[in-house]
């Protein structure tokens, strides 16, 4: 795949693992995960689907010759053991549970057991991301930025959209805090939070969602500057001058890939 597929994928995965870790909601209020989401997730993993009893399982190699198995309900445990094994200790028949060995394994399973819920969702995540080939050339960055422009040049919005979310994910740039939101605007942003509440952001990305105009301010503005948080509510409107507008944007965000 290419590197624009990749960083999608790579997008799409922690946005999924996102969602799954959200839906647990706090300890003991009885909220149910999403399923959906956890099996999107697992479809970009190692793990293949497989159902044993009323079990909903995922599975791939493990270590010493194991399985590592999930189990696709509430706790989303992931048992490093044979399939045979969780059967018994997640779903047993009556007939098992007679064993004085089998009820101690269904009592307790800490010795199979390596992960739970959140811990889970990050371990399947980082498989899914070992899976992507991340790496790039001047010509792949060229290529996004190259994509963007025409994008902006032919009013495709969602086209410009994209090549600045593929660039924000290359970058480490962050949606923007409260303080620096626009309405009907796309930002993206360098994100430095520092003590007492001081928030740090910048560069930053504008694109406007109603005449698809893009700006871009280079120097990080603390959300403490009044006067230089005008500056940003007026370049947006486009009353003061960016540091860089249209497609000079892209060619800035392509050198500062470049010149990492």
């Amino acid at each position: 795949m290419s590197l624009k597929e990749n960083l999608l994928k790579k997008i799409q995965i922690n946005a999924l693992a996102k969602k799954v870790i959200s839906s647990f909601g706090p300890p003991d209020s009885g909220m149910k995960i999403d399923k959906e989401a956890m099996r999107n997730l697992l479809e970009m993993s190692p793990y293949e689907p497989q159902k044993k009893r009323d079990l909903e399982l995922y599975v791939t190699s493990g270590d010493g010759g194991k399985k590592k198995i999930l189990v696709l309900d509430n706790e989303l445990p992931i048992y490093l053991t044979t399939i045979e094994d969780v059967a018994l200790r997640k779903s047993p028949y009556i007939k098992e549970m007679v064993s004085i060995r089998n009820m101690i394994k269904i009592l307790k399973d800490s010795d199979v057991k390596i992960s739970t819920k959140g811990e889970s969702v990050k371990s399947v995540q980082k498989e899914c991301l070992d899976l992507l080939d991340l790496s790039y050339s001047s010509a792949d960055i060229e290529k996004i930025a190259r994509d963007g422009a025409a994008s902006l040049d032919s009013g495709y919005a969602a086209g410009v959209n994209e090549s600045l979310i593929l660039f924000a994910e290359l970058l480490g740039y962050q949606p923007p805090p409260k303080a620096f939101g626009i309405h009907h605007h796309e930002i993206h942003g360098a994100l430095l939070e520092k003590e007492v509440g001081e928030i740090m952001y910048g560069t930053i990305v504008m694109h406007s969602l109603i005449d698809n105009t893009l700006k871009l301010i280079s120097a990080p503005i603390s959300s403490f500057d009044k006067k230089k948080m005008e500056f940003y509510r007026q370049v947006a409107q486009g009353n003061e001058k960016a540091d860089a507008e249209g497609a000079g944007v892209f060619e800035y965000l392509k050198n500062a890939m470049l010149n990492r």
